[in-house]
C-alpha cells in the first residue's frame, strides 16, 4: 500500500521509522533483530536508507597511496524486497541523485516495480565523506527535483529510451525531504520552500523533515508550507538524543539547532546512561504534542538503534 493511502486510511498517527542497510559482509538478521522489537507498535512502513559510493585510500609500501571506490552499505532494493516480504509491511526505499547515471536509476525503479514495492522516497543525497561539495554524475540528475521528474516520467510510461513498444507505466508514490530549519546549502528559508514546492509541483506526494529537537520548528514550517501552496501531508522525523558528543555532531552534520533546554539537561547528566534516558524522555515529550497536534505519520530515525525507539514508542503508540 502506498504511504499516502495509509495516510488517508488512518484514524490516529501512524508509526514509522527509517533503518540503515547492514554493512557490506553483516547478515540480513542483522537487520531483522533492529526491525523485530518495533513490530508490535505495527509500523505503517520501514524506510531505508541509499548510501552511494565513496573514496577511500590504501596505504602501499614505500608510502604510495592506492585509491579505490566502496560502497560500504550495499543493498538497499535487496534488503527492502526481503523486508516487506519476510513481514508483510511495506517498505519506502530511498533513492538518491549522487553516483548514479539516470539510465542506473531507472533500471533501479524497473527493479523495485517487478519486486511490489511501490513507495519511494527521492533525495539529491549528501556528498561522500571525501568532498566538500555535491557532485553529480555527469549524465545523472543534479537535484532531487530531477529524480522526482524522471520518476514521474516513468509514472507516465515515459522512459529513458524512446520508441518502446506498449511502455508500461509504474505507480511509484513519491516522498521527498523537507528542512524546518531550512536545507544548509539553500540562502534562505523562503528559497527553500520554494524548491519544495517544486518538488511538489513536480510529483511529490508527501515529505518527511529532516530531525528537530524543538516542536515549534514544524509547526511554523508546516505553517509556512501550507502559505506558500504546499499542500500534501508533512511527516515529522524524530531522533532520540543518546550521546553528549551529539550535541555537537547532530547539529555539525544535519544542521538543526539543540534547543538551550535540552542542551542545559545534557550538560548537568553524569553519565551515559543518564543522557540515553535523557534522549528518549525528549523524544516522548516531543512526540506526544505532535501527536495531540494530529500530525498524520511519527518518522522515527534510527540510525542502527531500534531499543531507545521501542520505549519511545511504548510510552506514545
Amino acid at each position: 500500500m502506498k504511504v499516502t493511502d495509509h495516510i488517508k486510511r488512518a484514524t490516529k498517527t501512524l508509526f514509522s521509522f527509517e533503518l540503515l542497510p547492514p554493512l557490506k559482509g553483516e547478515q540480513f538478521s542483522n537487520i531483522q533483530d533492529k526491525i523485530d522489537p518495533l513490530l508490535e507498535f505495527y509500523p505503517a512502513y520501514i524506510n531505508i536508507t541509499y548510501h552511494q559510493e565513496e573514496i577511500v585510500y590504501e596505504h602501499l609500501p614505500g608510502g604510495l597511496l592506492k585509491k579505490r571506490t566502496v560502497r560500504k552499505r550495499p543493498g538497499t532494493v535487496g534488503i527492502s524486497s526481503a523486508i516487506q516480504y519476510k513481514t508483510g509491511i511495506d517498505v519506502v526505499p530511498h533513492l538518491i541523485c549522487g553516483g548514479f547515471n539516470k539510465e542506473v536509476t531507472e533500471n533501479a525503479l524497473i527493479d523495485l516495480h517487478f519486486l511490489g514495492i511501490d513507495n519511494l522516497l527521492l533525495l539529491r543525497g549528501d556528498p561522500p565523506a571525501t568532498q566538500k561539495y555535491f557532485t553529480p554524475d555527469p549524465e545523472g540528475n543534479a537535484f532531487a527535483v530531477d529524480l522526482v521528474r524522471q520518476v514521474s516520467n516513468l509514472n507516465k510510461g515515459i522512459y529513458l529510451e524512446e520508441g518502446l513498444e506498449n511502455p508500461h507505466p509504474t505507480d511509484f508514490c513519491i516522498g521527498v525531504a523537507g528542512y524546518p530549519e531550512k536545507h544548509p546549502e539553500a540562502p534562505n528559508l523562503q528559497s527553500d520552500l520554494i524548491n519544495l514546492k517544486a518538488k511538489v509541483d513536480a510529483g511529490a506526494e508527501y515529505i518527511v523533515t529532516q530531525m528537530f529537537f524543538d516542536n515549534t520548528k514544524y509547526f511554523e514550517f508546516v505553517k509556512s508550507c501550507r502559505a506558500a501552496g504546499i499542500k500534501v501531508p508533512i511527516i515529522p522525523g524524530i531522533k532520540p538524543l543518546s550521546t553528549k558528543n551529539q550535541l555537537l555532531t547532530l547539529a555539525q552534520t544535519f544542521h538543526v539547532d539543540i534547543p538551550q533546554e535540552l542542551a542545559a539537561e545534557v550538560q548537568k547528566c553524569k553519565s551515559k546512561t543518564a543522557i540515553y534516558e535523557l534522549g528518549i524522555a525528549w523524544s516522548i515529550q516531543q512526540s506526544k504534542e505532535l501527536i495531540a497536534a494530529e500530525v498524520p505519520v511519527l518518522h522515527y530515525y534510527t540510525m542502527g538503534k531500534s531499543d531507545n525507539i521501542q520505549r519511545i514508542a511504548k510510552a506514545v503508540f
